[in-house]
C-alpha cells in the first residue's frame, strides 16, 4: 500500500485527573470524536493524540493502543513530582503563576539548578517536554510575530510531547499585537534584566544624612534657640535707643550648619551612585545571538526571554539559564559561578533523556547551561529556560543588594556623639540650676516688671542652651564626610573606584589583605620562559641571565633539525582547544592562559602561522579532553603516510612517570629515540623543580606512535568504538620536553608589598595554585618570608578553629585554596580582632568579599557579582593600587582625629569659659555671647573643616602601624595636645578677662576690652589650627603646607572674616573696633600657643600615661586603659573583643586567657615581620 493510501487515523487518549493506589496516572475517559487536525484548547488539555491516519478513533481504555511501537517513557508519580518541585521556603509564589499559558511555572523551571537535577529534567518530558511547554521551537526559536499566546498548554501534555517524534513545530501561536511583544511571556517569566539596585532619591539621600545623632541634637537645640530668639527679638518691648534684637541668629545660623553638612553629604552619595552605575552602564549593554523565526539575530541581552535559543560560541558568557540542544565539543569553565574548576562537557539534551530513561545516565551527564559562566569551546545552541532575577547569576547579585554594617569610625564618632551629648547637658543642666538657683533667691528683692523678669529669666535659659551648642562639636559630620569626598575623588584618579564612600577609612586600619595571585599579583600574561627538550637541551629567556651550559630558545630551535621541529609544533598545535582570535585589533589566541603560552612559543619560535592552518591540515581521529583527576589531555593524529601519533601534555611530574623513552639526536633528520635511565628521570624531576622554584609552572610533552588505531587488543570506548581508551594507552610514552611557564608579577608589586608589611600590613597570598609555585611567587613578591607557614586548602579547612588561631599569625600563603577556604579565612582573622582587606575578581569571590572588611574587585578582569559584593573596584586590577587605597584611607582617618583634636579643644575650653564666666558675672552673662561663640562653633569648625581635611597623605604616613578595630579614636597623644592647649587658652582668657582691667591701660573701655577677649580666643584657634597639622610628637607644622591651597585659602577666609568682624560686626557681635596696640596684643598672645604646642610634644607620652594610669587605678579595679575601648593587661593594651571584663594586673606572671596570647602573638609576628622587611632594606 502507498502512504498516499493510508488513511489519515487520530487516536485520542484521554488522562484522567486521578491516580490509582500506586500513585501513576492511568489512561481513561475517552474525549469526544473530533475532525481531523483540529483539536479544542480543551480537549487537548487532556489528551495525547498520535497521527497515524485521516479518521479519528477514540480509545476507550488501556487496551486500545496506537499503531506504533509503545512508549518507553517512565512518568513522574504524583509523589514523585511534589518531591522534585517542592517550593523553597519563601518562594512559593514562583510555583502559581496566575493565568499562565505556559506547562511550567517559574519555580518548576529553577529547580534545574542550584543544584543540577536530572530528577526535575526527567519530570517536564526533556528537552521536547520543555519545548512544548514553553511553547518554542528549537530549531526556529520564538516567533518575532509572537505577542499574547492564544493556546495553553498543560503539564501533562507538556510531557507527554516527549513521547511523540518531533513533526510540528510547538511554537506559541500569535494573537494580535496590542497586547504588547511577548507580552504573556514577560508577565510570567520576565525579560533578562535585573532590577538595578534602586537607585535612592537625593531626598531620601539627605534624610539618611540627617539621621546622624549630632544633627540630630542640633536640631533640638536650633528649634529652641530660634524660639528663644524671635520672643526675644519680636515679644520682649526694647527701650528706645538700644541695639537691634539680633537673638534669632543663632537659631538661624545652626540652621544653616545643618543644611550644608546634609547636602554635602548627600550630594557626594548621589555623586558615587551616579559614577558606579555609569561604569557599569558599557559592560552591561552587551549584544548576543539568538535564532527567531528561523533566523539567528542579535538582540540585546537584556531582552533575552525563556523559550529563546541562544548561539553558543567561544569565549561567551552564558546570559541566562538554560539547556543544551545540540552542538560539537562545548565545555565550560562554571568556576566563576559554582567555584568548580573542571572544565565541563555538555551533553545534548535529547541524549540526557534518553540515557535517563535506558537507566545509563551517571553523574557526568550535563545538559545545564549555568548563567555566569563561560564557554571555553565548541560551538551550539541551548534553550532559555530561566531570566534575570529568577536565574541562578540574577538570584546571587539580587542576594548582595543589603545593607553594609557600620564602619569603626562610624561606632566611634557615634560613640563621641553620645558621650558629648551627656557632658554638654549635664553642664548645662548644671549652668541652668545655679543660674536659676540665683535667680530665684534675688526674686524678693527683685523690683523689675514682670516682663522684665521673665526676659531675664529666658537669658538664663538661653545660656544653658549656648552651652549645648558650644558643646556639640557640629563641624564634625562635616569633617568627616569631606574627609571621605576629598580622598575618594582623589582615589579615582589613583585607579580606586570607592563604591562604598566609608570604605576608604577602613582601608586605612586594614591589618591583613588576602590577596589574588593571578592578575592582581601577576600580569595574567603567561609565557613560556624556559624549558628542555629531550633530556639536554635545556634553555631559558635572555631575561632569566642564562647558566652555563644553557641557551635562548631560538638557539636551541636553530639547532633542530625540521623534522624535530614539526614534531614539536605539532604536538603544541594540535593537541590544544585555544584557537585563533582578535582583540583589540591584534591577532592573538583564545582559550586558557596556558595553551596560549604554548601556541605564542610555537608562533615564535617554531614558525607556526594559524592553529586552524595546522589542524585543517591534520587527519585527528581522536580528542581526549582535559580530565582535572589525571591533569592532562591528548589527541591522536594520523601521520601521512605514516603512524598513528598519539600526543599527550599536562602535568609534568605526571607524564613523567609514565615515559619509558625520551627523544635524541634531535639536530638529525631522523630522531632517534632512546630509554629513559633512572638517572635521565631523575635530572628531568630536578629540572621540574628547578622550574617551579623559579616561580614557572611545568607542562610536559610526550607521545607514542601506533600502527593502526585503535591499536590491536586494547579496549575501546562502548559508545565509540573507534576510540581507544584513554587509560589503556598512555603509557610507555616518549619524552619530548618540558615547558616552564611564568605569569610574570606586574611592575611594582614587590615594592608595593615590602611598604604594605613596613606599615604593619600583613599581605596573605590566597591562590589555586600549587603549593611550590606559590611559594615561588609569593618570594618573589617578598609576600613569604623565613619564618611565614604556607599550605593547601584542604589542609586548612581540616583544622579546628584553635588549631587555625595557633597558625594564622604566622600564616602567609594558601595553594589550592577554593573560595570557601578563602570566605573561611576571613572569617577567622575578623574573629581575631583582624580588619581585612579581600581582593577577588570571580563570582564565586562574592561571598568572601561581602564578608571582608574592604572588598577589592578587579575593574577589568572582574565580574559583575565581584564588583557588586565589593566596596572599591581597582580599575587597573594592579596590586599596587591597594597602597593607595591605604594612604589615602589613613589619611581619612588622620583627618578626623586632626579635625577632632582641634575641635575638641575648642569645645572644653569654650564650655569652661562660658560655665565660669557667667557663674562669675553679677549679671549671669557668658564672656562670649551666643553669636560670638556661634562664629567661634559654626563658621570657624566649618573651615577648619575643609582645611584639616584636604591634606593629601604622604609617604610617611607608612611608617606606621594600623590601629586596631578597638583603638580610641582620640588617643593619648591626642588629649595631651587637647588638654595642655585647652590649659593654655584658658588661662589667657581668663586673666584678660578678670585681670584685664588691672593690667592694661584705664583708657581700655569695658568693650574694648572684651572685644580683645573674644579677638584674643579667635585668633588662638587659628593658630592652634596649624598646630593641629601634626598628630605626632614632631615639630614641622608646615610640611607639605605649601601644596594644600585649600588650607591657605581657608585660612585667608578666616583671618579676614575675623577682621571684618571687629571692624563692622559690632551691633551682631557686641563688640567695637579696637586700635593697633590692641591688636597686637591679640595677635601676640594668642601666637604663643604655637611654641606651647611644642613644649607639650616634648613631654614623654610614657610620662602621660603613668600618670594616666596612676589617676585612674584610684577609681577602682575595672580599670580601663586611655579610652572606653581597651582592656589593661600587662605592659600591653588589649582589644576589648578578645576578652571579657578584665580587671587591673597586679601581677605579671598571672596567667593570661588564650585569646590575649593569640594577640601577643599577633603582635610578636608584626614586630618579626617588620623586623625582617628592615633586614631586608639593609645594605649588603
Amino acid at each position: 500500500m502507498a502512504p498516499s493510501d493510508i488513511p489519515n487515523i487520530q487516536i485520542n487518549i484521554a488522562a484522567d485527573d486521578s491516580s490509582n493506589d500506586d500513585g501513576v496516572r492511568r489512561l481513561s475517559n475517552p474525549e469526544t470524536l473530533h475532525t481531523p487536525n483540529t483539536l479544542a484548547p480543551s480537549t487537548f488539555s487532556k489528551s495525547r493524540s498520535s497521527s497515524v491516519s485521516g479518521a479519528t478513533l477514540t480509545a476507550d481504555d488501556e487496551s486500545i493502543a496506537p499503531p506504533h511501537k509503545p512508549s518507553t517513557v517512565a512518568h513522574c508519580t504524583d509523589a514523585e513530582l511534589a518531591v522534585i518541585f517542592k517550593p523553597d521556603a519563601g518562594n512559593e509564589q514562583d510555583f502559581q503563576p496566575e493565568n499562565s499559558p505556559f506547562a511550567f511555572s517559574v519555580g518548576q523551571l529553577n529547580k534545574f539548578l542550584n543544584p543540577k537535577s536530572l530528577d526535575a529534567f526527567k519530570a517536564v518530558g526533556g528537552i521536547k517536554g520543555l519545548e512544548k511547554g514553553l511553547q518554542t521551537d528549537l530549531t526556529a526559536g520564538l516567533s518575532i510575530d509572537e505577542c499574547a499566546v492564544a493556546n495553553k498548554v498543560t503539564f501533562e501534555e507538556a510531557i507527554q510531547a516527549s513521547e511523540t517524534s518531533r513533526d510540528v513545530t510547538s511554537a506559541a501561536h500569535v494573537s494580535d499585537g496590542s497586547a504588547g511583544s511577548f507580552s504573556d511571556r514577560k508577565r510570567i517569566f520576565k525579560d533578562n534584566s535585573l532590577p538595578s539596585k534602586k537607585a535612592k532619591s537625593l531626598w531620601r539621600l539627605m534624610w539618611e544624612q540627617y539621621q546622624d545623632k549630632i544633627l540630630i541634637l542640633l536640631t533640638v537645640a536650633a528649634v529652641i534657640s530660634l524660639a528663644l530668639g524671635l520672643y526675644e527679638t519680636f515679644g520682649v518691648v526694647h527701650a528706645p535707643g538700644a541695639p537691634p534684637a539680633v537673638d534669632w541668629i543663632e537659631g538661624v545660623a545652626i540652621c544653616v550648619a545643618i543644611v550644608i553638612v546634609v547636602l554635602v553629604g548627600s550630594l557626594n552619595d548621589w555623586q558615587k551612585e551616579r559614577q558606579f552605575v555609569k561604569l557599569n552602564a558599557k559592560k552591561e549593554d552587551r549584544e548576543v545571538k539568538v535564532i527567531r523565526s528561523g533566523k539567528s539575530i542579535q538582540i540585546n541581552v537584556v531582552d533575552i526571554l525563556v523559550g529563546d535559543v541562544l548561539h553558543l560560541e567561544p569565549g561567551d558568557m552564558i546570559p541566562a539559564d538554560g539547556i543544551f540542544i545540540s552542538g560539537h565539543n562545548v565545555k565550560c569553565d562554571e568556576s566563576s559561578a559554582t567555584g568548580e574548576s573542571d572544565q565541563m562537557k555538555k551533553t545534548a539534551g535529547d541524549e540526557v533523556y534518553r540515557r535517563i530513561l535506558a537507566g545509563t545516565a551517571d553523574g557526568k551527564l550535563d545538559c545545564f547551561m549555568i548563567s555566569g559562566s563561560k564557554v571555553l569551546e565548541g560551538v551550539g545552541t541551548y534553550l532559555v529556560t530561566s531570566t534575570g532575577v529568577n536565574s541562578s547569576f540574577g538570584k546571587l547579585m539580587m542576594s548582595l543588594h543589603q545593607e553594609v554594617e557600620p564602619t569603626p569610625l562610624q561606632v566611634k564618632l557615634g560613640k563621641i556623639a553620645d558621650a558629648i551629648a551627656y557632658l554638654g547637658g549635664g553642664a548645662a543642666l548644671v549652668l541652668f540650676m545655679v543660674l536659676f538657683f540665683r535667680f530665684c533667691a534675688g526674686l524678693p528683692s527683685d523690683s523689675r516688671p514682670a516682663a522684665e523678669k521673665g526676659s531675664a529669666f529666658l537669658d538664663i535659659l538661653i545660656v544653658a542652651i549656648t552651652l549645648i551648642v558650644v558643646a556639640i562639636p557640629e563641624g564634625l559630620p562635616l569633617a568627616v564626610t569631606l574627609a571621605l569626598a576629598f580622598a575618594t575623588t582623589r582615589m579615582l584618579k589613583e585607579n580606586n573606584l570607592v563604591r562604598v564612600l566609608r570604605a576608604c577609612e577602613t582601608m586605612g586600619n586594614a591589618t591583613t589583605v588576602c590577596s589574588d595571585k593571578t592578575g592582581t599579583l601577576t600580569q595574567n600574561k603567561m609565557t613560556v620562559v624556559a624549558g628542555i627538550i629531550g633530556t639536554n637541551e635545556k634553555f631559558f629567556m635572555n631575561q632569566d641571565q642564562p647558566q652555563a651550559g644553557e641557551r635562548t630558545p631560538r638557539d636551541t630551535v636553530a639547532a633542530m633539525s625540521p623534522t624535530a621541529k614539526e614534531l614539536l609544533l605539532k604536538s603544541i598545535a594540535l593537541n590544544s582547544t585555544a584557537f585563533d582570535g582578535e582583540e583589540n585589533g591584534e591577532a592573538t589566541f583564545i582559550g586558557s592562559k596556558t595553551e596560549t603560552a604554548m601556541l605564542s612559543f610555537a608562533r615564535d619560535y617554531l614558525g607556526m602561522q594559524s592553529v586552524q592552518i595546522e589542524r585543517t591540515q591534520a587527519e585527528t581521529v581522536q580528542m581526549i579532553p582535559f580530565d582535572s583527576k589525571i591533569k592532562c589531555m591528548g589527541c591522536v593524529v594520523k601521520i601521512p603516510k605514516g603512524p598513528y601519533r598519539f600526543f599527550v601534555k599536562g602535568a609534568s611530574e605526571i607524564l613523567l612517570e609514565k615515559t619509558s623513552h625520551t627523544v635524541s639526536d634531535l639536530s638529525s633528520e631522523h630522531i632517534g629515540v632512546s630509554n629513559l635511565s633512572v638517572e635521565d628521570k631523575e635530572s628531568l624531576k630536578n629540572t621540574i623543580n628547578e622550574f617551579a622554584g623559579r616561580s614557572l609552572r611545568t607542562i610536559g610533552i610526550v607521545y607514542k606512535d601506533y600502527a593502526a588505531w585503535p591499536p590491536a587488543g586494547v579496549p575501546v570506548k562502548e559508545d565509540a568504538p573507534n576510540e581507544a581508551q584513554f587509560g589503556a594507552i598512555f603509557q610507555d610514552m616518549i619524552f619530548l620536553g618540558i615547558v616552564g611557564i611564568m605569569d610574570p608579577l606586574r611592575p611594582g608589586v614587590p615594592e608595593a608589598v615590602r611598604q604594605c608589611q613596613h606599615a604593619g600590613v600583613t599581605v596573605r597570598m590566597v591562590t589555586g595554585d600549587n603549593l611550590i609555585t606559590a611559594k615561588a611567587i609569593a618570594r618573589d613578591c617578598g609576600i613569604l618570608t623565613e619564618t611565614g607557614i604556607s599550605m593547601e586548602g584542604p589542609q586548612f579547612r581540616n583544622l579546628t578553629e584553635s588549631e587555625m588561631d595557633a597558625i594564622l599569625p604566622n600564616l602567609q600563603v594558601l595553594a589550592r585554596s577554593s573560595p570557601e577556604d578563602k570566605k573561611i579565612l576571613v572569617g577567622r582573622l575578623k574573629f581575631l580582632g583582624e580588619t581585612v582587606a579581600v581582593t577577588g575578581d570571580g563570582t564565586n569571590d562574592g561571598p568572601a568579599l561581602k564578608m571582608a572588611d574592604v572588598g577589592f574587585s578587579m575593574g577589568i578582569a572582574g565580574t559583575e557579582v565581584a564588583k557588586e559584593a565589593s566596596s572599591i573596584i581597582l580599575m587597573d586590577d594592579n596590586f599596587a593600587s591597594i597602597i593607595k587605597a591605604l594612604m589615602w584611607g589613613r589619611a581619612v582617618n588622620d583627618a578626623v582625629q586632626k579635625f577632632l583634636q582641634f575641635q575638641l579643644t575648642v569645645n572644653i575650653t569654650a564650655v569652661f569659659l562660658t560655665f565660669v564666666s557667667a557663674v562669675s558675672s553679677a549679671k549671669m552673662e557668658s564672656v562670649l555671647t551666643a553669636v560670638q561663640l556661634l562664629w567661634v562653633n559654626l563658621i570657624m569648625d566649618t573651615f577648619a573643616a575643609l582645611a584639616l581635611a584636604t591634606d593629601a597623605p604622604t609617604p610617611e604616613i607608612l611608617n606606621r602601624k594600623p590601629s586596631p578595630k578597638s583603638a580610641p579614636l582620640v588617643t593619648l597623644n591626642m588629649w595631651k595636645m587637647i588638654i595642655g592647649q585647652a590649659i593654655f587658652q584658658l588661662a589667657v582668657t581668663y586673666v584678660l578677662y578678670f585681670g584685664g582691667r588691672d593690667i592694661f591701660p584705664a583708657s581700655w573701655t569695658e568693650k574694648e576690652l572684651r572685644t580683645v577677649v573674644f579677638n584674643t580666643f579667635v585668633w588662638m584657634q587659628i593658630f592652634n589650627e596649624f598646630n593641629n597639622r601634626r598628630l605626632d610628637n614632631k615639630f614641622n607644622i608646615f610640611q607639605g603646607i605649601q601644596h594644600n591651597y585649600f588650607f591657605i585659602g581657608i585660612n585667608c577666609i578666616m583671618v579676614g572674616g575675623q577682621v571684618m568682624i571687629v571692624y563692622v560686626g559690632g551691633a551682631a557681635f557686641s563688640i567695637t573696633r579696637i586700635n593697633g596696640q590692641q591688636w597686637a596684643v591679640c595677635v601676640v598672645l594668642a601666637a604663643l600657643c604655637v611654641p606651647w604646642a611644642i613644649v607639650i610634644r616634648l613631654i614623654p607620652d610614657e610620662f602621660v600615661e603613668k600618670c594616666w594610669n596612676k589617676v585612674t587605678a584610684i577609681c577602682g579595679p575595672k580599670v580601663k586603659a586611655c579610652n572606653d575601648f581597651f582592656w589593661r593587661y600587662p605592659g600591653k593594651i588589649i582589644p576589648k573583643r578578645f576578652g571579657p571584663k578584665a580587671r587591673l594586673v597586679s601581677s605579671v606572671n598571672e596567667a593570661q586567657p588564650a585569646h590575649v596570647q593569640t594577640w601577643e602573638m599577633t603582635e610578636q609576628r608584626r614586630a618579626s615581620q617588620s623586623a625582617d622587611v628592615e633586614n631586608q632594606n639593609q645594605p649588603r
